[in-house]
């Protein structure tokens, strides 16, 4: 059987839940202009135009359609995550302004950030996402490498102060990367589950892409420490320089006197 769907009307928008969900607090803050409701993640978010700018708001509370946990759940991470972005405040990561409770949830509200994101799996899954003209991933990698570099020295610079603030990253992936091809920006977002140290995996396969994943993301029981953050940031390399999964030197892009550069 397929899963119950009510598509429902947000400001001028619509979006496909479970089931029907209050969002008038959300009206009242401006214009929604966007939705993005088929995370797997338990929130929803939505781009909206208030009258001091657009904003991007994440939100957890309503039964989203791919979601197979707790609702509380949900709440509960979302809520979590403030410590983490006022921990981690940083000019490359997204910049939130405002969190509060809702009478069914919770909401965050971040500057809005122009930017595609590189892993955009809804509009273009694989193989789609490797060699569609529109997809951010495969714009993203016919730049020229001096670009693709400088993309990457940012994600370094954030995951520096990442580990100097005593902290690990969990589910990093190029979907948490959004890039403005036409001011060559980089932004991170979406870093709700990064955790403080000492982390100990109590999941197994903790949450993420197996393609950013060390050893002991898989393992019960493992440690998730500096090690971690060093292999996940390796594995973002290969992503963005050369083959993925495939980390031969024949997929490496990059040159010997590039590489040293990193």
């Amino acid at each position: 059987m397929g899963k119950t769907k009510v598509v429902q009307q947000v400001g001028s928008q619509t979006c496909t839940l479970k089931t029907k969900h209050d969002f008038n607090w959300l009206e009242q803050m401006g214009d929604v202009f966007a939705v993005f409701d088929q995370q797997d993640s338990g929130n929803i978010s939505f781009g909206v135009q208030t009258s001091v700018g657009r904003k991007f708001v994440k939100y957890a509370g309503a039964e989203t359609l791919y979601y197979e946990g707790e609702r509380n759940d949900a709440i509960k991470r979302l809520n979590e995550s403030v410590a983490v972005y006022k921990d981690l405040t940083h000019p490359t990561l997204v910049h939130l302004n405002q969190h509060f409770e809702t009478a069914h949830g919770y909401a965050l509200v971040f500057d809005w950030v122009e930017g595609e994101c590189l892993h955009s799996h809804w509009s273009f899954p694989p193989p789609e996402k490797y060699t569609h003209s529109d997809s951010p991933f495969y714009k993203f990698k016919q730049l020229p490498i001096e670009k693709r570099i400088e993309v990457l020295t940012a994600i370094f610079d954030f995951h520096k102060h990442v580990e100097r603030q005593g902290y690990v990253a969990i589910d990093f992936y190029d979907g948490s990367i959004l890039y403005d091809f036409l001011t060559n920006t980089t932004t991170i977002c979406d870093i709700d589950v990064y955790s403080k140290k000492p982390y100990i995996n109590e999941m197994g396969r903790m949450w993420g892409s197996s393609r950013f994943m060390s050893p002991e993301e898989f393992v019960r029981g493992a440690v998730i420490d500096e090690r971690t953050n060093v292999y996940t940031m390796g594995a973002a390399a290969f992503v963005l320089l050369g083959g993925e999964k495939d980390r031969s030197l024949a997929k490496w892009e990059a040159s010997e006197r590039y590489t040293k550069s990193l």
